[in-house]
């Protein structure tokens, strides 16, 4: 496997920040709740001004009443940002850096299921002692019977080479990778 890819110095803060922008990417960011001026209630004066020995009260809508609004309450918004692209490379070298150093990439030869069983991705775990691990397939370009193999089983992921993340390279304990995949990955990542 080529060194420029699977044994170059890992960096830390790049594979840090290409987690945390995924992560950030994944939140829906669709929470709510509402704030005083929102809130649906009475304008009647709760208390008079004078004479109750408490503080001055104008509204139920306060959000000093039981079930006024929300004081600075959370907003919808979005949690994605930017993120340069070398930084991105050099997040997955690293990363694939650390999974080489600690003999957590196995090679296969490209293969192909004639149609999509599970029973036929499992035998081929069972045979890598992978069954019971989180593993990660990288093939070359998208495969459907293959995909739809790994689908049902709970620490199998299937991708491409293209679509490869820093996420899901550091969440498996090991990565399967076909022959043409290498390839692939040299590509993209040169």
């Amino acid at each position: 496997m080529n060194d420029e890819i699977f044994g170059i110095e890992p960096n830390d803060h790049a594979i840090y920040l290409d987690c945390k922008q995924f992560m950030a990417n994944q939140r829906q960011g669709t929470h709510k709740t509402k704030e005083r001026a929102e809130i649906h209630r009475t304008t009647k004066k709760a208390i008079r001004q004078k004479g109750s020995g408490g503080a001055r009260r104008g509204s139920f809508k306060s959000p000093l009443v039981r079930g006024g609004g929300r004081v600075f309450g959370p907003r919808p918004r979005d949690y994605s940002f930017k993120l340069n692209k070398k930084v991105k490379v050099l997040a997955r070298k690293s990363a694939l850096t650390y999974k080489a150093k600690s003999e957590g990439i196995t090679v296969l030869e490209d293969f192909n299921f004639e149609v999509p069983k599970t029973k036929n991705y499992i035998d081929l775990l069972t045979n890598l002692n992978l069954l019971d691990k989180k593993t990660i397939l990288v093939l070359a370009e998208s495969n459907k019977n293959v995909y739809l193999s790994a689908r049902n089983l709970g620490k199998a992921i299937v991708t491409t080479a293209a679509d490869l993340t820093t996420y899901d390279l550091l969440n498996a304990s090991n990565i399967l990778l076909t022959e043409g995949s290498v390839k692939e990955i040299e590509k993209v990542l040169n």
